[in-house]
């Protein structure tokens, strides 16, 4: 029976050590595609892009001067402006006339002329039919295809002058990495990945959770001392979890405006998956950010999260040894001891599972509820938010070591049954 508790050990820790493996190499690479994606969908490059309003606003422009036409609402309404056109034209030309005229003998003389054979009354009784003349000239096929290739010219020298200059390096980056020649197809690519690598992790973390679980479960239904395997096999599963733990994210934090679309001149302008703020971020990454920033006070909470994440639960392992094995009368070193029967209340690691879940469920509900205020339901705009923060794989991974490493401290203060365990 010992023989096969033995075998079957083994063979979890040899398990667990592969899908730690894969579970940091999986999650490592899921981050980046998920970064990835965010990057393509930042609104930076729709929403806030000069070049996509310029895009769909010139798309609009050009179906709307190649649908121009003419109806007899249209003419008609044309006809009424271009006669008081006319008539304010006339009259502008008889006073301009008049003015000139008047500044000479030969000018008065000529004026004189005019007013005698010529009617101002009588020119704008032609104007109806000056107006028929020229509506006729714009509507005839050949005038309003010159006028659709004028205005397709201006709207391309307007287009042009219109423009801007974005850092599109990161999106050089993305497509070569994805192979791919535009950005929707590495979109398709990267959601594709994230999805598969996702539920992957996912299967992998709860397995190694599970197999944790066993092994710690079976030290404890026996009530007996642990056996020197019993316990490496306990020491490297806690450190398989805090490995994977520590390396692999714990929380996402997105914001995103999923859809924003309302019309205009009849057509729709959409935008889409436009993301405001996202951060996939593990302890070594909050770590590495924190010990990079200016500020001292920032890198001094980076130490104190190393220290309470990383080194204390390290601490406790090394000493559990020393006082397993009574190294050099281990048992009996304060030092030791401490780490070993009362560093549970002092190691923060619950702690920061507690900080990681209150930062998830501020994060969310600060989110949410800036979200919420963009939400629009208008017919002429609407806006759908959308709050993607989620705890990851590695918060649980770490929260189950944190939970077995309390009962590590129990199993080693079992009453020994056998001298060999007695303290000399």
């Amino acid at each position: 029976m010992k023989r096969l508790n033995f075998i079957l050990s083994i063979i979890i820790i040899i398990t667990a050590v592969i899908l730690c493996q894969q579970i940091i190499y999986n999650s490592i690479a899921n981050q980046k595609n998920k970064i990835d994606y965010a990057e393509l969908n930042y609104v930076k490059y729709g929403l806030l892009s000069v070049v996509e309003w310029k895009q769909q606003i010139t798309e609009i422009l050009d179906i709307e001067i190649n649908k121009l036409y003419f109806s007899g609402t249209n003419k008609r309404e044309l006809k009424k402006k271009i006669k008081v056109l006319l008539s304010t034209l006339i009259d502008e030309v008889d006073k301009k006339i008049r003015e000139e005229n008047s500044k000479s003998t030969k000018g008065r003389v000529k004026q004189s002329f005019i007013n005698i054979f010529i009617s101002l009354e009588d020119i704008k009784e032609g104007i109806p039919q000056y107006a028929d003349a020229i509506i006729y000239e714009m509507t005839n096929s050949q005038t309003t295809g010159r006028m659709k290739i004028i205005l397709k010219q201006q709207l391309e020298k307007y287009s042009k002058k219109t423009f801007d200059t974005p850092d599109t390096s990161d999106l050089n980056r993305i497509l070569l990495r994805t192979n791919s020649k535009d950005i929707e197809s590495a979109k398709i690519k990267l959601q594709n990945a994230i999805a598969v690598k996702q539920n992957l992790i996912f299967w992998e973390s709860i397995l190694l959770i599970i197999l944790s679980v066993i092994l710690f479960a079976s030290s404890g239904f026996r009530r007996q001392p642990l056996t020197p395997s019993r316990y490496i096999f306990l020491v490297l599963s806690l450190i398989l979890l805090l490995i994977v733990g520590v390396i692999t994210p714990m929380i996402d934090i997105e914001a995103k405006i999923s859809q924003m679309s309302f019309i205009l001149m009849g057509h729709p302008i959409h935008f889409a998956q436009q993301v405001l703020y996202f951060q996939s971020k593990s302890i070594l990454d909050v770590f590495w950010i924190m010990m990079n920033h200016n500020d001292m006070q920032m890198k001094f909470v980076g130490l104190l999260l190393v220290t309470f994440s990383i080194v204390f639960p390290l601490l406790k392992i090394i000493s559990s040894a020393g006082y397993y094995y009574n190294f050099h009368n281990a048992r009996n070193n304060p030092i030791i001891k401490f780490f070993v029967l009362k560093s549970g209340k002092w190691s923060m690691a619950d702690v920061l599972v507690i900080a990681i879940f209150m930062a998830y469920i501020g994060f969310n509900g600060i989110i949410t509820n800036q979200l919420d205020q963009l939400n629009s339901a208008s017919p002429e705009l609407v806006i759908l938010t959308t709050n993607g923060t989620s705890l990851q794989p590695g918060y649980y991974i770490f929260l189950t070591y944190t939970l077995l490493a309390l009962f590590l401290s129990g199993f080693l203060t079992r009453e020994p049954q056998d001298s060999r365990f007695k303290n000399p």
